[in-house]
């Protein structure tokens, strides 16, 4: 039996579709400010996005046990954290946690993580006395310690000091 393909999607001949792929697209938002005056005026010096990461086989575990209500806590406002470390390690699907020693990890800020048209969006503010290390990696995590690492992508994105506050932002959409 042939086959054709359109969009990810596999049909045969009678137009039954045989497989279907599904995408996922990530992006990282970094904003940096150089106190928490500008931090509160919204005035950021410099603004990165990040593009991609790596799913984490125990994320992907997890996600399954909670679409099929086998158990395993959530990505909720009081259990997600953003993560940072200072290691540039390739992320494998392997990882279960940052590699960098000094790695932080960092609760939600109010609202989020919020999801509407087939994305999710976890944001953290890195407060001044908070992550000051080479920001070389990142995950989301659905615990302070330990816990259950859901990706994690490698990026140069330089140094934050004291005195500073760096936004981070997570987008992640499925389709």
């Amino acid at each position: 039996m042939r086959s054709r393909r359109r969009r990810g999607i596999r049909y045969n001949t009678r137009g039954t579709v045989i497989t279907q792929s599904v995408g996922h697209k990530t992006r990282w938002i970094i904003r940096k400010f150089a106190n928490d005056e500008d931090h509160a005026a919204n005035k950021p010096f410099e603004t990165a996005e990040v593009k991609g990461n790596i799913l984490v086989n125990t994320g992907i575990n997890l996600m399954w046990d909670l679409v099929t209500a086998a158990g395993g806590q959530g990505f909720d406002n009081a259990n997600a954290y953003l993560g940072v470390g200072a290691d540039n390690t390739a992320a494998q699907a392997t990882d279960t946690d940052l590699i960098g020693g000094t790695a932080v990890r960092v609760g939600m800020n109010g609202g989020y993580p919020t999801s509407a048209t087939q994305k999710v969006t976890f944001q953290s503010d890195f407060g001044s006395a908070v992550g000051n290390i080479a920001w070389e990696e990142f995950g989301v995590f659905n615990a302070a310690a330990a816990g259950t690492m859901l990706n994690r992508k490698c990026s140069a994105q330089g140094t934050k000091t004291a005195g500073q506050t760096w936004e981070l932002t997570l987008e992640i959409t499925l389709s």
